[in-house]
């Protein structure tokens, strides 16, 4: 929204129709999608309205428990005023490449702002002459590729809805598993599976993974520090050791700088050989991944269990 004046009607026409905004920081509003449009747009043309984590099971515009599968469903007339979507922690644009429905939108890649310590773990990255709300919305609205420089993306595998899956049952399968072995049903309590991300996916799209479209934003895929730094000392990211070296890190430079501009060499000059190596391999893909599933998140790992002893038989610091 441009300014509080557009916030406060905004709020003032969801409280009347009963909606508690107060309850949570996300609260859940008893209205259709284009209804809340509709309210956005009538208080101010230049709202922006960008559905969130667009494939998440539920609450989201693509998710299987949604019943939309296109913008058009959902928005109806109010269509052509929806710019730009979120892509979610369990999709990367890769993913949404797919889907030549979302070729001409601006793919947005958003952090929640209800959990501080993860701001940034997905951002957008704009060249912009002049911070202001105009040249934001103008940069979206256009989708225009030279200011709108790339977007910061979590590894989607690490998402909680990447694969689907029962998280009661300990059950996850791939979507292929789900479709072609399961018929969608969980072999544990024969109930119908929570069908994440990468599944819906499949389900939409009209290319092979791989497509990229001539105007597609460039990204990129980072582990935040804190993670990198807790594996390299194979301790839990809030213990006090990866706590004290992190904040060391932090005061030298920023994490941003840390995982996307460093070199090797300036890396090792703040931490230590092993956590350069790291995240070096993180910038190169180098990961592996067990996805998420049914709202447990998945991990990412840069090391194997031989690379770790290896690397930390080197590194004698650790």
């Amino acid at each position: 929204m441009p300014d509080f004046e557009t916030v406060d009607k905004i709020n003032a026409e969801l409280n009347k129709l009963g909606c508690n905004l107060k309850s949570d920081g996300r609260p859940i509003i008893g209205l259709s999608a284009k209804r809340l449009a509709q309210i956005c747009f009538e208080a101010n043309e230049k709202t922006l309205v960008i559905p969130a984590h667009i494939w998440t099971p539920w609450f989201s515009l693509f998710g299987s428990k949604s019943g939309y599968d296109s913008i058009e469903e959902c928005y109806e007339e109010l269509t052509p005023h929806i710019y730009a979507v979120e892509t979610g922690l369990s999709s990367d644009p890769e993913m949404n490449w797919r889907l030549s429905a979302l070729d001409n939108l601006t793919m947005l890649s958003n952090s929640d702002a209800h959990s501080p310590k993860n701001i940034g773990r997905e951002a957008n990255v704009f060249d912009l002459e002049e911070v202001n709300y105009d040249e934001i919305y103008n940069i979206i609205k256009t989708k225009d590729l030279k200011k709108f420089l790339y977007t910061i993306e979590f590894y989607p595998q690490e998402g909680r809805y990447h694969f689907d899956g029962h998280s009661k049952c300990k059950f996850v399968c791939t979507p292929q598993e789900s479709k072609n072995k399961h018929k969608n049903i969980c072999p544990v309590c024969k109930k119908e599976l929570v069908l994440g991300v990468e599944h819906r996916v499949d389900d939409l799209a009209d290319r092979k993974l791989g497509f990229r479209p001539k105007n597609a934003t460039p990204f990129k895929s980072l582990v935040p520090l804190q993670e990198i730094i807790a594996e390299c000392y194979q301790k839990g990211k809030l213990t006090k050791t990866v706590q004290t070296v992190f904040e060391e890190m932090l005061e030298k430079k920023t994490e941003f700088e840390i995982l996307l501009d460093l070199t090797r060499k300036e890396i090792e000059l703040i931490s230590s050989e092993i956590i350069a190596e790291a995240i070096i391999r993180v910038r190169e893909g180098k990961v592996y991944t067990q996805p998420g599933y049914d709202g447990e998140y998945g991990t990412v790992k840069v090391f194997d269990e031989t690379d770790i002893n290896k690397q930390l038989q080197k590194n004698k610091q650790l």
